[in-house]
Parts: structure tokens; sequence; C-alpha cells
């Protein structure tokens, strides 16, 4: 049984599709054992106590020394057998403290198609640049900001009308479907790391 820690920041909408696949058996193998948060206020942290999952919050306002911080989450976590970090809206660069603690074994969902459009805002950086087509990507995390090797990537159109709100919600509804296909192929031992690309093996 594959534990995962799910890290959030707000809303924590890709862990609800994460737990409703789980539940569903569309993700085998694997049980979210607690979630994570740097922000007590965290809507997705009531819906984990809802559904008996345990929660750790460590506030990250005011913290300055990030390494540190990172810290104690690991020791937060130890005590959870943790073998896969999933990051589902965490809004903090993780440090090589936590990457190399969990090598290969932190993924993130980003709302475009990297390595264009990293960090905040993507969804408007897209429209601003004028694009056709976006999407999400789902990646192993590595110390830099949406730099680590991509797992898989899931498109859609854009459209003369979008604004960021409807294309964000377009991209949205892809990343719950991705995230999930991520996860699964985590759990059933299919992906294989080498430098910078990720091979989804058949077995």
């Amino acid at each position: 049984m594959i534990n995962i820690a799910v890290f959030i920041s707000g809303r924590g909408s890709n862990f609800l599709a994460l737990l409703k696949n789980i539940e569903k058996g569309i993700i085998q193998n694997c049980r979210i054992a607690v979630v994570f948060s740097n922000n007590p206020s965290a809507k997705g942290l009531e819906y984990a106590v809802s559904a008996g999952i345990e929660i750790i919050t460590i506030p990250s306002k005011n913290r300055s020394d990030r390494a540190e911080y990172d810290k104690e989450i690991i020791n937060a976590l130890a005590e959870y057998n943790i073998d896969l970090i999933c990051l589902a809206g965490y809004m903090r660069i993780v440090t090589s403290e936590l990457v190399e603690a969990y090598e290969n074994r932190i993924i993130n969902i980003h709302p475009a198609l990297l390595p264009s459009f990293s960090g905040l805002h993507a969804q408007k950086q897209a429209l601003d640049y004028g694009v056709k087509v976006s999407g999400c990507t789902v990646h192993f995390v590595d110390s830099g900001m949406d730099t680590g090797p991509v797992i898989l990537q899931k498109t859609v159109p854009v459209y003369d009308n979008d604004t960021e709100d409807t294309l964000s919600a377009r991209i949205l509804e892809q990343e719950h479907i991705a995230y999930s296909e991520a996860v699964a192929l985590y759990a059933a031992g299919k992906l294989q790391v080498s430098g910078r690309k990720v091979k989804i093996l058949d077995k």
C-alpha cells in the first residue's frame, strides 16, 4: 500500500479528485495518509477532516528560512511512512531538504504545458502570450520552480473569448484526470526516471 501525503494551500480540488479516484478504485494500492498545509485556514483541510484523514499544519507566514521549514515538514511526516508526496495547489517552492529526503517521490500538477508559463498565474501568462493550446503538466519535483521531469501532460484549446477564469476551469478538469493517471502509474511501478526523461513502462 502506497502512503500518500497531499500538500495543499487552498481549496484542495486536486486533493478531492485524488481521494475520489482512490475510493472508486481508479487509483489502486494507495491511501492518503495525511494532508499537510502551510495555511491553517485552507479549505481543503476541512474536507480532509470530514473524510477522516489526519492533517498537519505548519504555518509558513513570516517564515524566511525555507530549508528549516522543510526540515520541520520532514520530521512531521516521519510517523506516517510516506511513500509519495503530491503537491496539490501547494503555494511554496520546496527546498533541496525535502527534495532529497523524498527523491523522485514528490510530484506536482501545474496549469500549463511546461516548460512554458511556469510559476504563478500560468493561465493568464498563456492568454497574454496568445497561445492557441494550453493545458496541464504533472511532473516530478526538483529544487527549481516547475522544472522537474515531466510525467504526463493534457492539452486544452484556447479560445478567442477565453478569460483567465474560463481557461482555468477547462484546464482544471484535465488536472483532475492527469493527476490521478500519474499517481496510478506511480503506484503500479510504471514510472522510470532517467535524467530529464520519465519513461512509462508497460507492465
